[in-house]
C-alpha cells in the first residue's frame, strides 16, 4: 500500500495496550531494526496518517518504511519492504554482516 508521503527510514505507529503493536514492536527490536515509533494517542497528526492509510480506521501497528505503509504487518513483511525502499542502504537498519562471515539475521529473514 502506497503512503501519502515519503519516510526516511521506518516509523511504526502503535497505541498502548494493543497486542499486535507490542508483538511487532517486541520482534523488530529483537533482530535489533532500528525504528521510530509513534504512539497515535499522543499525537494526532500520526493517527491522522494512520486512518489516511487504512480507510477512516486507526488500525496498528502501522508501518511507514519510504513509500509504503503496511498495516499489521509481520517482521519478514518490514524486512521486505525495507529491502524494496531502500536496497543499497540495508545495512543501516540492520546492522549487516556479522564479522565471523556468517550471515545476519537479516539476510536469515528475506
Amino acid at each position: 500500500m502506497s503512503a501519502s508521503g515519503y519516510v526516511d527510514g521506518i516509523e511504526v505507529l502503535w497505541r498502548p495496550g494493543c497486542p499486535f503493536c507490542s508483538r511487532l514492536r517486541r520482534g523488530l527490536r529483537r533482530h535489533a531494526i532500528k525504528t521510530t515509533e509513534i504512539n497515535i494517542w499522543k499525537d494526532q497528526a500520526a493517527a491522522a496518517r494512520v486512518r489516511a492509510v487504512t480507510g477512516g480506521d486507526e488500525t496498528v501497528p502501522t508501518v511507514f518504511v519510504g513509500t509504503l505503509a503496511l498495516v499489521n504487518p509481520s517482521v519478514k513483511e518490514v524486512v521486505s519492504a525495507v529491502e524494496a525502499e531502500f536496497p543499497g542502504r540495508v545495512a543501516e537498519f540492520s546492522g549487516g554482516r556479522r564479522a565471523t562471515g556468517r550471515r545476519s539475521w537479516w539476510s536469515r529473514l528475506s
